[in-house]
């Protein structure tokens, strides 16, 4: 790393791999300040064909299919990790013992056991990381923050979350990793409700205990064909048991004493993304929804009109001005994934830890680890509790 380049390694050329890229090549443009132009030095992926993509299309300098490689190259100074959730413990743990920070996509593990040995390498290392959180850095999520840490909706009393999609609703959709225990781990518990636990975390404070129940209501699926690993690919005929839940809801209590619910669904018929969080207190309340990423409803007490105001966000709201110049010309998802690829950036230049860290993963994971013991038992669980930098505490990061 130079004063203005920054070598870039990423393991996995899939979706999610591709927004990375895009990610740190924005940079210069939304982020000149901080003086960085990313350099794309390798990718790796067993796949042939993705490795092509990787020179081809995203600009890579090399393309290797063992990801061990991608840690080894003295010319990588960060790593981007966007496998699948199996390898996310074996790659980050040789991460952080290689000194390489990294940026992780969620859930940061399969279970909470994965989560807690990438957490204790990297408080042994010391390396700046980033996990995958990117809706909270919704600008209408800030200002859903700053009212709620400055007290303008008063005490908080309880919160509702829903994460509901429909991208496994189809039946004859193929038995992919996703759907298998030892490969996924659990299914929306942590694919999906660990994004709107966060979130839930970020915005009111921590949580301390819950209950859960889940329902698998697509049992079984049909195997895919040989080498399809994508959820849109074709099937063979023989079917195969799903080994994950495809709904889950909580009930959990914050460490203030507020309430909360949660309900998280992969094949609901209806919502495509439907990630929504809402806040009440005895003063007001707020309400948001990723389908509409550029607003915030919110209600105060004094409002000349009883009821909701939606508030578009607008300069001023997060890091919104980095991207439009006024209310009502939209934000996208890319655009979050910027800003996280930023904090992280931002951070390992400071040697500062500014993303949201795998501390905060680890306490999203502890969370699930909760309810999945509540699965079990039908009873309340507490949460254990997460030493290191929990950046949900911490003030927005100034970049």
């Amino acid at each position: 790393m130079t004063a203005d380049t920054i070598g870039v390694g990423l393991v996995s050329v899939g979706w999610m791999g591709r927004l990375h890229s895009r990610a740190y090549r924005a940079l210069p443009d939304h982020f000149p300040e901080l003086g960085v132009q990313p350099r794309l030095v390798v990718a790796a992926d067993p796949v042939e064909a993705a490795r092509d993509q990787a020179l081809e299309r995203l600009g890579c300098e090399r393309a290797v299919a063992d990801w061990r490689e991608v840690l080894a190259d003295p010319e990588v100074d960060v790593v981007s990790i966007c496998s699948p959730n199996f390898l996310h413990r074996e790659v980050a743990v040789a991460a952080a013992e290689a000194d390489k920070p990294f940026w992780i996509e969620k859930p940061m593990g399969r279970y909470a056991s994965d989560s807690r040995q990438i957490h204790e390498a990297v408080q042994r290392a010391g390396v700046i990381t980033s996990v995958g959180f990117n809706y909270r850095h919704a600008p209408a999520i800030q200002r859903a923050r700053e009212l709620v840490r400055s007290g303008r909706l008063g005490r908080i009393t309880n919160v509702r979350g829903a994460l509901l999609a429909d991208y496994s609703s189809d039946p004859a959709a193929p038995l992919t990793w996703r759907f298998e225990r030892d490969r996924a781990g659990s299914g929306v518990l942590g694919d999906l409700l660990s994004h709107g636990l966060d979130l839930a975390q970020y915005v009111v404070g921590r949580i301390a205990s819950v209950t859960a129940l889940a329902e698998t209501f697509i049992e079984t699926r049909p195997r895919p064909g040989r080498g399809i690993v994508d959820r849109t690919a074709a099937a063979t005929g023989e079917h195969g048991p799903v080994e994950n839940e495809d709904y889950a809801a909580l009930l959990f209590r914050f460490e203030d004493g507020a309430v909360g619910t949660m309900d998280s669904s992969r094949v609901m018929r209806g919502p495509h993304a439907e990630y929504a969080l809402e806040v009440y207190g005895t003063k007001g309340s707020v309400r948001w929804d990723f389908q509409r990423l550029n607003e915030l409803d919110v209600f105060l007490d004094g409002q000349e009109v009883a009821g909701y105001t939606t508030h578009l966000v607008a300069p001023g709201d997060g890091e919104f001005a980095r991207f439009q110049p006024g209310a009502g010309t939209a934000m996208g998802y890319d655009d979050l994934k910027t800003i996280e690829a930023a904090q992280f950036v931002a951070g390992v230049r400071r040697g500062e830890q500014l993303a949201p860290s795998v501390a905060d993963g680890l306490a999203a994971a502890s969370i699930v680890e909760a309810a999945e013991a509540s699965l079990a038992d039908g009873a309340w669980h507490d949460v254990a509790r997460v030493d290191g930098p929990l950046t949900y505490r911490a003030a927005t990061p100034v970049l």
